[in-house]
């Protein structure tokens, strides 16, 4: 059955005129990004570069094992298809959006790109989780990332629940604790960046992510109202 499918450009990149009428008529966004100077225009392409900071069944995801050097391997496409299941028809969508993540924070050279691609991951993420089934492994990571790029939009009022929903799906994945964390932290709530924290911890005893960010509270001063904070024990752990 993989043999016979196709790979094919999405075609939301087929007709970028009609893209980019329904990008700002429906989310009132840029409409048009350009690329980083020395990569292409679409983040569909396989761009080594690009290809080497997402997750390596990417490069057997159907409108990517042709662009990438042994993307068409049989034995890999059929590993990852067994691993993933169905959903695996669709997971290219969110190896794109993990790559216009990457070109928001880290290749953006002006605000509007960058709002541009965080909007576009946004769009990314949200075909796969229309299509997985409720039980699919990746879900929470899928939301967590969706989550974060909310935020970074200045949307975090939706991200806050796309985080609480990957909790929800899997209470002992630390990320979306880490993240709500992070964004309470940023806001000077502190015991609430905390006590996500301290949830995190409960599951999952040895994430070394969550413990540096608890011992980094510690150094973090409170907003005014909000009650004061206990003293942490340093914990040491390699970033992640």
């Amino acid at each position: 059955m993989i043999d016979l499918m196709k790979e094919s450009k999405p075609v939301r990149y087929r007709f970028p005129a009609l893209l980019a009428l329904g990008v700002v008529l429906a989310l009132a966004v840029p409409a048009y990004a350009a690329a980083p100077p020395g990569y292409p225009d679409s983040p569909y392409a396989g761009d080594p570069r690009e290809m080497a900071m997402v997750p390596r069944f990417c490069n057997y995801t159907i409108s990517f094992r042709n662009a990438v050097p042994g993307g068409g391997n049989p034995e890999e496409i059929k590993r990852w298809s067994s691993v993933m299941g169905e959903t695996f028809i669709h997971m290219h969508h969110y190896c794109a959006g993990l790559i216009v993540t990457n070109r928001a924070i880290l290749l953006s050279r002006t605000r509007q790109d960058r709002t541009f691609y965080l909007n576009d991951s946004i769009v990314e993420f949200d075909y796969v989780i229309q299509r997985a089934p409720p039980d699919f492994f990746m879900l929470p990571e899928i939301f967590s990332k969706k989550g974060e790029n909310l935020i970074r939009l200045g949307r975090a009022h939706l991200g806050i629940v796309e985080l609480q929903h990957a909790i929800d799906l899997k209470p002992d994945y630390w990320p979306p604790y880490a993240q709500l964390s992070d964004y309470y932290k940023g806001t000077g709530d502190i015991q609430k960046a905390r006590e996500y924290l301290e949830q995190a911890l409960s599951y999952s005893p040895d994430a070394q992510a969550v413990k540096r960010r608890l011992a980094e509270l510690d150094g973090v001063k409170a907003k005014p109202g909000t009650a004061a904070e206990p003293a942490a024990k340093p914990v040491a752990g390699a970033v992640k």
